[in-house]
């Protein structure tokens, strides 16, 4: 049995090799026009060859130019450039309308008089991890409270416990140019000054600083708070509208605020300008000039 296999193998490779002699002649003289020798192998090798390289030039073109545009299931590259664009601007459409609706939504429960519910008492732990953790206040602790609770009150405003050379070398820039129509009175628990200058007006931060707070409440409208250097802060209030959120860096004379007059105690658009150091407020009008 395996001589005969080996047999038939050999006998189909020696039929594969030999060679053939392919002539074509003149069909009325019979004269020899062209000739050449080849084998079944070699034709089959050939073939194979051509097929491959047929098959790789199709893919090239397919893959490297334009071709590829008429063939079914591909697109033009502009159009999926076109596509991707009109994707990113729906997205940012769909989150334009949620703040859009979110900010309706909250207009709405401030002229119906609605709050913010109590938030919900947080879980006590039933782990035990913490119950064995000592918080009572040490001696030194109590003492130091009944230090600070016996202490004489002397805080001062205006002037006489404020020294102005903590901020001399400061250079404010005023946030609005317009009419101081009330200014700082402590008396009267107005801590800051209003300015009334022109509709749409640009409130700008009177030091460089950080935004600690912008927001909205009903007595005070929209406020922007700034944190600046030295332990001085930057209130703004009763603007139309913000234009930065908490924890933005800003700039001396950068736009924060819209003037406006949002808020329940405002009498008409104008701006709330505080400033506080260490704790305690300050005149504006002692260093900027409205």
């Amino acid at each position: 049995m395996a001589e005969n296999k080996n047999n038939r193998w050999k006998l189909l490779t020696d039929q594969l090799r030999n060679k053939y002699r392919l002539v074509i002649l003149n069909d009325d003289t019979f004269a020899e026009k062209f000739a050449f020798r080849l084998s079944p192998l070699g034709l089959i090798i050939a073939i194979s060859a051509i097929t491959i390289a047929m098959t790789t030039l199709v893919i090239s073109l397919v893959a490297f130019t334009t071709l590829r545009e008429y063939i079914p299931g591909y697109g033009d590259v502009t159009e999926r450039k076109d596509i991707l664009n009109l994707t990113v601007k729906t997205d940012s459409l769909e989150q334009i309308l949620k703040a859009r609706d979110w900010y309706m939504k909250n207009l709405v429960n401030v002229f119906e008089g609605k709050t913010e519910g109590k938030t919900d008492k947080p879980a006590k732990d039933t782990s035990g991890k913490f119950q064995k953790v000592n918080t009572k206040p040490s001696e030194n602790d109590i003492q130091f409270r009944k230090d600070v609770e016996n202490e004489p009150a002397n805080i001062k405003f205006e002037g006489s416990g404020f020294k102005k050379s903590v901020l001399a070398n400061y250079l404010f820039f005023s946030p609005v140019k317009g009419l101081v129509t009330e200014s700082f009175n402590v008396s009267e628990e107005h801590f800051g000054v209003d300015v009334v200058a022109k509709k749409d007006a640009m409130i700008k931060s009177t030091l460089d600083g950080t935004v600690i707070y912008s927001g909205f409440t009903p007595t005070e409208g929209y406020i922007v708070q700034i944190q600046h250097d030295n332990n001085l802060i930057s209130i703004y209030k009763h603007n139309s509208s913000v234009l930065k959120k908490m924890g933005d860096k800003v700039k001396s004379g950068e736009a924060v605020a819209i003037i406006g007059n949002s808020g329940e105690t405002s009498k008409g658009p104008h701006l709330h300008f505080e400033l506080w150091h260490n704790g305690l407020p300050i005149n504006p009008e002692e260093f900027i000039v409205f």
